[in-house]
């Protein structure tokens, strides 16, 4: 824009404090063609007022109008939403206009040769954010203006400043857009503050979240796409909720999707059996509770490697039936061999009928015990030895392991529950949900997860789990599952292997919301915690997460507040802007009152990656590669 010898000159003298006395010096003792210039032409007005970092600035009267002129360009004066700077002695501090009015002045004297206008000023309500040192921007306030210091326009090279968001020199960028108040700032990210964060993204449906989302990790994969060492030690996992991003070129080609269905067979996730058996797995699976069920499924483990194998399983089968036939407790029985029939196969006869396991056994209401039918007055107390002729003896001999390792153990699990209430240590109403609940997912497992195969990347980085068409329960375990699994591996790594994990996750509200009437307390929680230990602890291990949702309100505000980095679009919702507002301390008024009013496309960037909250216009993602979100044309289907 502004490229005149001048400018120049004016951009010098803010660069060093020593050319800011000479500034002074001159601008009085001499008559310095070019520091005239800057003096009156981007001269903005004086400070008026110091409360805190809160500053009050007298306007010119000249300088009321929306535009400059200077050398033929047209130069944008300040306005809401802009900035200026102080000079402060040595210091060139900067401040955002948060607002104006305007006032009278009541020193004039009050008669007919003074002209109403004349008696008017212009007062901008100014915030300071932070200070010019020679090499960059800096936020924060290192000291405060003074009454009736200077104000002036920034300079192109000032402003290119206080929009530069890279530190190292050694740091890539990623363009994503432009000022959404002007087209010609481009908005460039440093890689290194932005991906190595937990980042947010929020706005309603319809405001650009997703496309933003897309725009970032895009830009991220066609910088290092030639990159070696990028495609060995980074691996990003996106969880995509409806679809979005699982087309063969959406946000990129080179990519592994699982499109996975709870309705027909289609793609499974590859998941080794060792994790699988594995505490916080299987009580993903089993929804269990923290105080009772998951110490019941630890026990299940420890008795899955006590038991050595098929006959192992067989012969503590047996015995349990004999335990049970000579109970005396007709109830406790019952529920007991219920159980035993979960386990055994069932007994056909030779004309194709299911036979009851229980034909042939009666149990002795008066005298408490079982007998065979035919022999009332011989009890199997009194003759253990029956026991092997009752059905349910001699279809334990005709128990075989499953070959699917989540129904094998299911048996495990009921053999421990039929142990744990012959020894009273567990009542079948506080374990039986689990089972139940894990018997109910062992259709969806199967369609879902391959546990005979253990190569999940497949070659790739980069892995996108479509789960459009899977069930409401099962669009809660799956991420669960895989970020927990993934997670684990990460914090086990050796130091001299650790690799980066980036888990993005849109719509996120599906698995991180607290406000969910479909589980009970007790599993919505242990479901939160596990999120909440990868976004407070995953730093640690190079596990970064990226969470975009329409409903901030909804997702657990240890997580929002764990966030780093937020890129938030248009707003409507009270309880959304308010959340979002308490828990970026950050956020600037005019930046939290704009949200309602956002452009689709436009977002607030705000947080440690910028040193002040910026309003971006994101740029447009190439149509081969933009996620699949359009909102439908009605008015050319209608047609």
């Amino acid at each position: 824009m502004m490229k005149s010898k001048s400018l120049t000159s004016a951009q010098s003298i803010t660069s060093s404090k020593v050319y800011h006395l000479k500034f002074r010096f001159i601008l009085n003792m001499t008559n310095n063609k070019d520091i005239i210039t800057y003096q009156s032409i981007f001269h903005i007005g004086i400070v008026l007022s110091v409360s805190g970092r809160e500053v009050k600035v007298k306007v010119d009267k000249q300088k009321n109008l929306p535009h400059i002129i200077f050398n033929g360009t047209l130069i944008k004066n300040i306005s809401v939403g802009g900035y200026l700077k102080i000079i402060n002695g040595f210091n060139t501090l900067i401040a955002k206009i948060d607002g104006e009015f305007i006032t009278t002045d009541d020193k004039l004297p009050n008669n007919n040769y003074n002209a109403a206008e004349d008696r008017i000023y212009r007062v901008l309500v100014c915030s300071l954010i932070g200070y010019l040192t020679p090499g960059k921007f800096v936020r924060g306030v290192k000291s405060l203006p003074l009454i009736d210091n200077e104000c002036f326009i920034l300079s192109n090279e000032e402003f290119r400043k206080i929009h530069s968001f890279v530190e190292k020199s050694s740091d890539k960028t990623i363009e994503i857009g432009t000022l959404a108040t002007d087209d010609y700032t481009p908005i460039s990210l440093g890689v290194q503050k932005l991906f190595s964060s937990h980042i947010g993204i929020f706005g309603n449906t319809g405001s650009g979240k997703s496309y933003t989302l897309a725009k970032l990790y895009r830009q991220l994969f066609v910088e290092y796409k030639a990159s070696e060492s990028f495609m060995k030690y980074s691996k990003f996992l996106f969880i995509d909720f409806n679809g979005e991003y699982s087309g063969p070129d959406a946000i990129v080609s080179d990519k592994q999707v699982y499109n996975l269905s709870t309705r027909t067979t289609k793609d499974k996730i590859p998941f080794p059996k060792k994790a699988l058996l594995d505490l916080d797995t299987l009580c993903i699976f089993a929804s269990a509770t923290e105080k009772t069920q998951r110490p019941f499924i630890s026990r299940c483990l420890e008795y899955h490697d006590y038991i050595r194998d098929e006959n192992h399983f067989k012969n503590i089968l047996k015995k349990l039936i004999e335990e049970i036939l000579l109970m005396s407790d007709k109830q406790r029985a019952e529920l007991l061999l219920d159980y035993v029939e979960q386990i055994v196969p069932k007994c056909i006869s030779s004309d194709g009928e299911i036979l009851n396991l229980h034909s042939g056994l009666t149990f002795h209401n008066s005298k408490n015990y079982y007998y065979l039918d035919g022999e009332m007055s011989k009890s199997i107390q009194s003759a253990p030895e029956l026991v092997h002729n009752t059905l349910y003896y001699k279809q334990a001999e005709e128990y075989s392991q499953p070959t699917e390792l989540i129904e094998y153990f299911i048996h495990i699990m009921y053999l421990r529950l039929i142990r744990d209430v012959l020894d009273n240590r567990a009542m079948n109403e506080h374990i039986a949900p689990a089972i139940n609940k894990l018997k109910s997912m062992v259709k969806d497992i199967g369609n879902l997860i391959d546990f005979n195969d253990d190569d999940f990347w497949k070659k790739n980085n980069i892995v996108v789990i479509n789960l459009d068409s899977v069930n409401q329960d099962s669009k809660k375990m799956i991420p669960l599952l895989l970020c927990n699994h993934l997670y684990k591996e990460h914090k086990h790594q050796k130091e001299k292997d650790l690799t980066y994990l980036n888990i993005i996750i849109d719509e996120a509200h599906n698995i991180l919301s607290y406000q969910s009437n479909r589980e009970s307390d007790t599993w919505k929680d242990y479901r939160l915690e596990v999120f909440e230990e990868i976004i407070k602890e995953g730093r640690k291990f190079g596990v970064f997460m990226t969470i975009a949702s329409q409903r901030p309100s909804d997702i657990s505000s240890t997580i929002v507040s764990q966030l780093h980095n937020y890129f938030i679009h248009r707003l409507v919702n009270d309880e959304d802007i308010n959340k979002v507002g308490q828990t970026i301390s950050f956020l600037d008024r005019v930046s939290k009152e704009s949200l309602p009013i956002l452009s689709t496309g436009v977002c607030v960037i705000a947080g440690q990656l910028v040193e002040m909250p910026i309003v971006v216009q994101i740029s447009k993602i190439e149509d081969k590669y933009k996620p699949n979100n359009e909102t439908i044309d009605i008015v050319s289907k209608w047609s």
